[in-house]
């Protein structure tokens, strides 16, 4: 993506992340897939939608307005973010509604702890292709009925994969736009991969966080352990001041309350 598309890029998925910790990430997956394949057989839409010089609130109504009812709220609100910003070229903004799907199965795959099978099984699911040409033409054949495609693939996959790898699949499937299985194969596992090695942290903060707060300590933590930490800071005010951040089983606290207990713990011993 170019310029403006690369900071609406980065703002949808930052977006994405402060939301989406709270929702059922498969269906949010499968929400945000339909949203994009409605903005690739609607060229209107999306034209007016990425349109740079139409006022962003105006197309966030229009979008509020189609989709309310359709969506959850959460895919709502990364389709608003989304058509709030401002995008090079018409066809960024469905590729990128497309790819924080492809975010959304791979959280749901990390939350079930299964993030490394649907990274592997994308990659063998390639080499299966590659060495079956029937069923490769027979998934890319845009003749052959989707249902069909999708019956088929459950055969293949269901209950032999990961759900989110048979999510992913059958979505660069039964929607390629226009790129060919092996690309989307390797653009899918690509953003897995991604997920995949992002550490996440939970902030505990008496007060929110601003946005420099927390560049800070994302700054500090990526250096700290060498590897991208997304945050989700969660108020608590019992904590009365400063932060807790807790990354898997490492627990760093320079709360008030944390140095309360800490005394009483010395005061017992």
């Amino acid at each position: 993506m170019r310029g403006l598309s690369r900071k609406a890029l980065a703002e949808v998925e930052e977006r994405f992340n402060a939301v989406a910790a709270t929702a059922d990430l498969g269906s949010l997956a499968e929400q945000l897939f339909a949203v994009a394949d409605l903005l690739d057989r609607e060229h209107g839409l999306r034209r007016n939608l990425s349109d740079p010089a139409r006022p962003a609130e105006q197309k966030a109504d229009v979008v509020r307005a189609l989709l309310a009812g359709k969506v959850g709220d959460t895919a709502l609100e990364v389709t608003v973010a989304a058509v709030r910003a401002r995008w090079s070229g018409a066809g960024d903004l469905p590729d990128t509604l497309e790819r924080v799907g492809v975010m959304a199965a791979a959280a749901e795959a990390e939350s079930a702890g299964r993030i490394d099978d649907v990274e592997d099984e994308l990659f063998r699911f390639g080499r299966i292709l590659a060495a079956n040409p029937e069923l490769r033409r027979a998934l890319s054949d845009p003749a052959i009925p989707s249902e069909r495609k999708r019956d088929l693939l459950a055969a293949l996959l269901d209950g032999k994969a990961a759900p989110s790898t048979l999510r992913l699949v059958t979505q660069l499937v039964v929607h390629p736009r226009g790129r060919s299985l092996e690309t989307s194969l390797e653009e899918y596992g690509w953003i897995v991969a991604r997920i995949r090695e992002r550490l996440v942290g939970v902030v505990r903060s008496a007060v929110p966080l601003g946005e420099e707060q927390k560049q800070r300590l994302a700054a500090w933590l990526r250096v700290t352990y060498g590897r991208e930490v997304h945050l989700n800071v969660e108020v608590d005010p019992k904590v009365l001041g400063g932060f807790s951040v807790k990354i898997g089983d490492d627990y760093i606290d320079t709360t008030i309350a944390g140095r309360i207990e800490d005394v009483r713990r010395r005061l017992a011993g």
